[in-house]
């Protein structure tokens, strides 16, 4: 029997809200989000082989420690407000994993243990990219929080203890956003973003996984990271998915202008 895919690690800008069912006035228009929509439509034919489950780091989902979803059927999760109805009507009907979530909890021993919850529905972090990543909602999907601290080096150290699944043909994502001023977003301009978007494709895919992680725990100090970021639950994914990465290299699979403002999506390993 052969040895089952080694998943990469991705970090995922999932977009504002349920952008991708949205037209938007300037400065988005009704085009913004066309590019993203294609890469994530894309994610899965790149992939070494069909991953059997995914787990989803999710921006919008904060706990006092790592907590992992355990129900075999999660329901929908409709954390955004002000969206026309047809938003609320949206649906993603995959199933969970228990087993999985059981092993996470096990992995996530290693740096000071981990909680579930059997009741946690799929956030907007989850569903928007997954409507379009698996829209055949085949793939059984876990989901695993930030923790309320949003400490650099715990996301980091989250993501190195879920190394092991990537061997285990387990897809870890990152669902966040590379910029996330909500209230810079529809004014003009790029808001800082070109700077900051440099900065983070350079630690990202142009130095080495030391110097990787070094510069990912003092991203604070990165050109107008604290105006693209003003919290940092949104770049927080990436570190995980960072974390998991290990020795692996990264590589920017999407980066545009969204708005006027620039986003990335990252991939690191195969």
């Amino acid at each position: 029997m052969s040895n089952p895919a080694v998943q990469p690690t991705l970090f995922l800008t999932h977009g504002g809200g349920p952008c991708f069912w949205m037209q938007f006035p300037p400065p988005l228009g009704p085009h913004a989000y066309e590019g993203l929509r294609a890469y994530l439509a894309g994610v899965l034919p790149s992939l070494p082989a069909p991953p059997q489950a995914i787990v989803v780091v999710s921006a919008h989902w904060e706990a006092q420690v790592p907590t992992v979803s355990t129900a075999a059927a999660p329901t929908m999760l409709y954390d955004y407000y002000g969206f026309p109805p047809h938003t609320y009507q949206l649906r993603y009907p995959a199933p969970g994993s228990p087993a999985l979530a059981g092993r996470i909890v096990t992995l996530l021993a290693s740096v000071g243990g981990a909680a579930t919850d059997a009741q946690r529905g799929f956030d907007h972090g989850v569903f928007v990219p997954m409507l379009i990543i698996d829209p055949a909602a085949r793939i059984p999907v876990v989901m695993l929080s930030l923790t309320h601290d949003l400490d650099p080096a715990r996301h980091l150290a989250i993501g190195a203890a879920l190394a092991p699944l990537r061997a285990e043909n387990v897809l870890i994502i990152g669902s966040g956003s590379s910029y996330h001023n909500l209230r810079a977003i529809f004014a003009g301009g790029e808001g800082g973003s070109i700077a900051f978007d440099a900065w983070l494709h350079e630690t990202v895919t142009g130095v080495s996984p030391a110097e990787r992680r070094a510069r990912l725990l003092q991203w604070s100090q990165a050109p107008n990271a604290q105006l693209c970021h003003p919290r940092s639950e949104h770049l927080l994914p990436l570190l995980v998915a960072a974390g998991a990465a290990g020795e692996d290299p990264g590589r920017a699979e999407f980066r545009g202008l969204i708005g006027g403002k620039a986003y990335a999506c990252f991939r690191f390993g195969a």
